[in-house]
């Protein structure tokens, strides 16, 4: 039986600043933000670990304001500090392998080409790091202009149910352990 130990970070990933804020690469952000809207909490910049946090129900919510690329340091500075052992830290990140509005946990693997997931794992020394995949469809032009693109108007809807299923997602990880939650939310990847 898992152990079904509650997530101490949430690593949100995406990057600061205006310019991106509705990007697809900024989905990671986007759930951090509806997590904190549930929680009842909202996010103020920390300067000690370079990123926005808010505390909700006895964890972190972490948007690494470093940018994408160097998301590990303030992930790591963070978990070591505090001595929040990678299987307690939840990275929720853009997939553009994954169609919008589809979703994949994992409890461990590789960064599978993604850059800030990368960064967290080098920082980590592991790739046993849970992560929730939120899907942001495949590039029609260059990987550079679709992360850093905006929605399309039609795509809004799906986004937003997204968004929310991510959180649903974490939700029930953080009460049920990694593993009932990807059965529970990658089935229904597959179902869809």
């Amino acid at each position: 039986m898992e152990s079904t130990a509650a997530y101490r970070l949430v690593a949100c990933l995406g990057n600061p600043g205006t310019q991106y804020q509705n990007t697809r690469h900024n989905v990671g952000f986007m759930v951090g933000d509806e997590l904190a809207r549930r929680g009842a909490t909202t996010f103020s910049f920390d300067q000690k670990w370079n990123s926005d946090t808010a505390r909700t129900g006895g964890r972190t919510l972490m948007k690494p304001q470093t940018f994408m690329n160097l998301s590990g340091e303030a992930v790591g500075e963070f978990s070591r500090y505090y001595k929040i052992p990678a299987t307690e830290i939840m990275v929720i990140l853009d997939d553009t392998s994954l169609p919008l509005g589809m979703l994949r946990l994992r409890k461990s693997g590789s960064a599978g080409g993604h850059n800030g997931l990368e960064s967290v794992l080098v920082h980590m020394g592991t790739e046993a790091v849970p992560r929730i995949r939120v899907g942001i469809g495949k590039p029609e032009s260059t990987l550079h202009n679709h992360v850093l693109g905006g929605f399309r108007q039609e795509e809004l809807p799906l986004l937003q149910e997204s968004v929310s299923r991510a959180s649903d997602a974490f939700e029930f990880a953080n009460a049920h352990g990694i593993e009932a939650a990807m059965n529970q939310f990658n089935q229904k990847n597959q179902e869809q």
